[in-house]
């Protein structure tokens, strides 16, 4: 996966948005498909009022999409909104996989001592 550039605007909002555990719920309950906020409210319990909050949040943040189908809004995961977070965090790992590369050959090296 090629690296995204780093928005740094966008990936804080991103972070913010998903640091709230309804808004996480709701990310997992739209992955598998677009949701009207009815549904998403009743399914986790929220209120229509809560379940759109924390829709608006997140659209926001460029993690969903809204689109309408007659009366009702559809909201769905926006994938291309979340390679800013994805491309954040798999910069971290380059540096974590050569240190415990660098603890495995300086364990080995001690256990052929």
């Amino acid at each position: 996966m090629a690296a995204v550039p780093l928005d740094d605007d966008r990936l804080d909002r991103a972070l913010r948005a998903l640091a709230d555990p309804n808004r996480r719920a709701i990310l997992e309950l739209i992955r598998s498909g677009p949701r009207a906020v009815g549904e998403v409210a009743d399914e986790l319990g929220l209120s229509q009022q809560t379940a759109s909050h924390h829709l608006g949040v997140l659209r926001d943040a460029g993690l969903v999409t809204r689109t309408r189908d007659r009366t009702r809004h559809m909201f769905a995961v926006r994938t291309d909104g979340l390679a800013v977070v994805r491309s954040y965090l798999d910069e971290f790992w380059p540096e974590k996989l050569a240190a415990l590369k660098a603890a495995a050959e300086d364990r080995a090296e001690r256990g052929r001592d």
